[in-house]
């Protein structure tokens, strides 16, 4: 996959990351004007495609070992943190 490629992949992602944050906070509000409808097709003849698929087979284990792990202690400490106030469309 050539570097243009990853990065319209990745602004892509990124746009529809925006998108879904904005939705679930309430930032932006989307509702239908309009109902779809489906048009007519007509489909004769034609068939599925078959398939063999053979899969790797994967064994999952554990294994007791003895491994260095940094111990790290937290504090708590008072700080002052910024209010932000959001106005929702409709309100």
């Amino acid at each position: 996959m050539s570097t243009e490629t990853k990065t319209g992949w990745t602004i892509g992602i990124v746009i529809a990351l925006i998108v879904v944050i904005a939705l679930v906070f309430g930032f932006l509000r989307i509702r239908q004007t309009q109902t779809a409808k489906l048009p007519d097709v007509s489909v004769s003849g034609g068939q599925t495609p078959k398939f063999d698929v053979d899969a790797a087979k994967v064994d999952v284990g554990s294994t007791k070992t003895t491994i260095p792990v940094p111990k790290v202690e937290t504090t708590k400490e008072p700080i002052t943190l910024p209010t932000v106030d959001v106005k929702k469309p409709g309100e």
